[in-house]
């Protein structure tokens, strides 16, 4: 009996726990996706899509995938709190950038909110997950053309992926998640967290 319960308690407090930070410019729909990720992986519902206000700091989701527990931080995308992204860089395992994919004259401004995310010293080698959202709208591009605007140099060695998205049905979104969970257990980011944190050896 107490091998079983042991047995559980491991497999409880063994789930590692990643840190990941939901980026973007204001409007990219980015705590919609939030929403939708709470509805999708758990029982509860998100907020009803008239409900979800622009953030003003900062939103936190929890879900668990692939038996994995995922702590997201949503921060707000306006000019003036993007200042408040780079305190939150030291602890994420990973990045998710959002892009609104159906309105094109913000790409430049994306592009350059992301460049800057790029160059930050406090986010080397953290995966990085490209959500082009709003693909249920009509005119919304496609990663692959998204990607050959942005063309991005600063990428070097790092994990990244295109994936494209809706917040608003769900689509493509698990497709992500997935693909970032793999990522984020093999990144040399997330070993760097570890030995920092003094959690080396742990069994995931």
């Amino acid at each position: 009996m107490f091998s079983l319960f042991y047995g559980l308690w491991k497999y409880i407090f063994s789930k590692t726990e990643f840190h990941v930070l939901i980026l973007g410019i204001d409007k990219a729909g980015k705590t919609t996706l939030l929403e939708k990720l709470k509805a999708l992986y758990s029982n509860l519902e998100g907020l009803p899509q008239d409900r979800i206000v622009p953030t003003v700091g900062l939103n936190i989701g929890r879900i668990e995938a692939s038996n994995r527990k995922l702590v997201f931080w949503d921060l707000g995308g306006q000019i003036g709190l993007r200042t408040i992204w780079e305190k939150y860089y030291e602890e994420a395992h990973a990045v998710i950038y959002v892009i609104d994919a159906a309105c094109p004259s913000r790409f430049e401004d994306s592009k350059s909110a992301l460049e800057k995310i790029l160059r930050h010293e406090d986010l080397q080698g953290a995966p990085l997950l490209i959500l082009v959202n709003k693909q249920d709208l009509t005119g919304a591009v496609s990663g692959e053309e998204l990607a050959r605007y942005l063309d991005l140099k600063e990428l070097d060695e790092r994990l990244y992926m295109f994936e494209a998205v809706s917040g608003y049905d769900g689509m493509g979104i698990k497709d992500g998640i997935d693909w970032l969970v793999e990522v984020m257990e093999r990144s040399k980011r997330t070993e760097m967290l570890r030995i920092r944190a003094g959690v080396t050896g742990i069994s995931a």
